[in-house]
């Protein structure tokens, strides 16, 4: 039966695993706590970015020998292979651990049975504690991703009461306050990739890069345009950080480097299950943050491609002007694509909503599905 410690110990691990958002992909960012045979807390830790240590060995580490004979919690079951680095449940089973308290099973076939090998070496091993309350913290778009073959998406909008990510002469800057400028920044940091269609790079020319954030590693910044039309000046392909321009094919194309082509979709433009298989295969995202243009947004949620909505609503009215999604897939109200309420917060004057699908996002395509 699982303690009120070890209770207590899980949701500190979900704090700890915050930290590692955003710094360790393509690996899961994991909390871990080891406590001492008494019950207290003799170390803590969270995944390092990919070839440092594993949550477990660096709460191991800082529990030192108060963990022989105590228990450890962690968010994922402990891996069981030898990757970058060697087995957590080799780890474990070293710094003589008695129990180990576990969240969420891996679902990945090379590092799942973890759970099941430390109970064959004699480990008392208790598994799901807390499992939907952590699956829905900072593992979720790791383990969305595993389930479903596709990096998890975040689509954020900011809008006007009314809806209007835009007035009518297209200007856009600012509808939101400071605040939420700075969590968007945030909402950047913690992402793999942040996609933004080719009409709002021509509009604003953003630098889709995460400012403000300490100790932040720089998201690829990704360009959806079908036709081609982005200049290699835009300021969204400056810099050191990564860029991509994801086209659809084009005639006569003669090619850039930060430029690659992907299929159409049904409506003509680059197709999202496209685009998403592109950055997961060839560049290991886990999640991405979809940022600005209507389109896009459209056929995201269209196609059942997205798994949260994060919007920053403005105390503002416009009454014309583009408004933040665009055609969906929607012809009556019986098919609206239903959200469910996870969060509202002030953020500065504005207001932030987060926002899930009611129903599951769209299954992956067979051919897009992890091996």
């Amino acid at each position: 039966m699982t303690s009120q410690a070890e209770l207590d110990a899980v949701r500190r691990a979900v704090a700890l695993s915050a930290r590692a958002l955003g710094r360790t992909s393509p690996n899961p960012p994991v909390g871990a706590v080891v406590l001492a045979p008494d019950g207290t807390v003799a170390g803590e830790g969270w995944t390092q970015p990919p070839g440092g240590a594993h949550a477990e060995v660096r709460a191991l580490a800082e529990a030192g020998e108060l963990a022989r004979g105590g228990t450890a919690v962690v968010t994922l079951e402990p891996c069981r292979h030898t990757g970058r680095t060697g087995p957590c449940t080799s780890a474990l089973l070293e710094a003589g651990i008695a129990r180990v308290v576990v969240a969420c099973a891996d679902p990945t076939p090379q590092a799942g049975g973890g759970a099941a090998l430390l109970r064959a070496a004699g480990v008392d091993v208790e598994t799901g504690v807390l499992a939907d309350e952590v699956a829905t913290g900072p593992l979720e778009a790791w383990l969305t991703s595993r389930r479903t073959g596709r990096p998890f998406v975040t689509w954020k909008y900011a809008a006007t009461l009314d809806g209007r990510s835009a007035a009518a002469d297209g200007t856009s800057r600012w509808i939101t306050g400071a605040a939420s400028r700075a969590d968007v920044h945030r909402l950047r940091a913690e992402a793999d990739a942040v996609v933004a269609g080719v009409g709002t790079v021509l509009a604003d020319d953003p630098l889709l890069d995460a400012r403000g954030v300490d100790d932040a590693r720089q998201p690829l910044r990704v360009v959806v345009d079908t036709s081609g039309r982005t200049p290699l000046t835009a300021r969204a392909l400056q810099g050191r950080t990564p860029a991509l321009v994801v086209t659809a094919p084009l005639p006569d194309d003669p090619g850039h480097p930060l430029r690659r082509e992907v299929g159409r979709g049904p409506d003509g433009h680059v197709d999202p299950h496209a685009l998403l298989a592109l950055l997961q295969d060839e560049h290991d995202v886990v999640s991405v943050l979809l940022e600005g243009g209507p389109v896009l947004a459209g056929a995201f949620v269209a196609a059942g491609l997205v798994d949260r909505v994060v919007a920053y609503v403005a105390p503002a009215l416009l009454g014309s002007g583009p408004a933040a999604l665009g055609p969906a897939g929607v012809g009556t109200i019986a098919a609206a694509h239903r959200l469910q309420v996870d969060d509202v917060t002030r953020t500065g004057e504005d207001v932030r909503l987060v926002l899930r699908p009611a129903a599951p996002a769209q299954a992956p395509r067979p051919e897009e599905r992890v091996a």
